[in-house]
């Protein structure tokens, strides 16, 4: 039996018992302490920890996550949150030219054992500076590991195996999924990493793969095929570097078709990377071209007709699935 939690919880309960088991373990950010967090995630944990480890910082990226690389090399196991990843740009520099390349420029003497979390993607109606999905941008770069948890359960378990990390690790919380409600396992049954993707839904005649946010919505086409007689397999990344080639691979070489969804911009996408993966190591096993659904190539708008309409939504897989069979009918 388990209990039923929502993301937040779920988020909120990980960094609690990070913070209980480990005293060098704090948390960082704009608006986490008195405030509570943006999303009400760190609500509580102030008057439970003290304000030097809920530390409100000023607002400025780059200088309060520099001041947890800095932590993190003198011994302690920071989480910076960072509000958005669109304001993440503003730390660009100290987490790809610092963070992730210290182990390599000196020479293995140094690591940055440091947690990232950000809110990511659109739906929310807060405009195009607030709405981005920029996970590929990060997961391009060696040095890093980028997770995009997309279940209560990986919300509450991630966090754990992200602080024994030695090197840098990314956590891409998209926005849509706080509210959601998930049961939570009372055991380690089915033991979690922040390695390998996950089969959330078997299925032999499409693979749908996916992350984060759009991993509902490529649960509800499943069901809608379904019961229009396709049977969909839906793939989570949920670790988007280093990604698992494997499951993703063995899932394509089932079905023989595979549809890739993802919140990012068609072009340069994380659902590029995946597709060239694809080709490069099982084009042989498929029988229909790739396809993905991926947002329009316009910065996020405000109206929510628009957005919507710019967005990766159920009846945009569903039709895409469709297109397939077709052309393999």
């Amino acid at each position: 039996m388990g209990r039923r939690i929502t993301y937040r919880e779920a988020l909120r309960e990980a960094l609690r018992e990070a913070m209980q088991v480990d005293p060098r373990v704090f948390l960082l950010g704009e608006d986490v302490g008195r405030y509570g967090g943006t999303y009400a995630v760190s609500k509580g944990l102030l008057k439970e920890f003290g304000s030097e480890r809920v530390r409100d910082t000023p607002l400025s990226e780059l200088g309060f996550v520099g001041a947890g690389i800095g932590a993190a090399l003198g011994g302690m196991r920071p989480i910076v949150e960072v509000m958005t990843v669109n304001f993440s740009l503003l730390a660009l520099d100290p987490i790809v030219n610092t963070a992730a390349m210290l182990r390599h420029m000196s020479g293995g003497q140094f690591s940055v054992p440091l947690v990232i979390r950000m809110a990511t993607g659109a739906g929310r109606q807060v405009a195009a500076q607030h709405s981005n999905s920029f996970e590929s941008w990060f997961a391009h770069v060696p040095g890093l590991r980028v997770l995009a948890p997309a279940t209560v359960e990986d919300a509450r378990g991630m966090l754990k195996h992200a602080l024994a990390d030695p090197d840098p690790v990314l956590l891409f919380e998209h926005a849509q999924l706080y509210n959601m409600e998930g049961e939570m396992p009372d055991d380690e049954a089915q033991p979690l990493d922040i390695h390998s993707a996950h089969v959330r839904r078997e299925g032999t005649d499409v693979s749908l793969i996916t992350h984060g946010g759009s991993l509902p919505k490529a649960l509800k086409a499943a069901d809608e095929l379904s019961a229009l007689g396709v049977s969909c397999e839906v793939i989570d990344l949920r670790v988007l570097r280093p990604l698992d080639d494997a499951t993703i691979m063995a899932s394509v070489r089932k079905c023989r078709r595979a549809v890739v969804v993802d919140e990012g911009w068609r072009s340069g996408s994380l659902a590029a990377e995946v597709m060239a993966r694809i080709g490069e190591q099982a084009f042989f096993d498929l029988d229909a071209p790739l396809a993905r659904v991926c947002s329009e190539e316009v910065p996020i708008p405000y109206a929510r007709h628009m957005e919507e309409a710019a967005l990766p939504q159920v009846p945009k897989i569903v039709a895409a699935v469709q297109r397939l069979m077709g052309d393999t009918a």
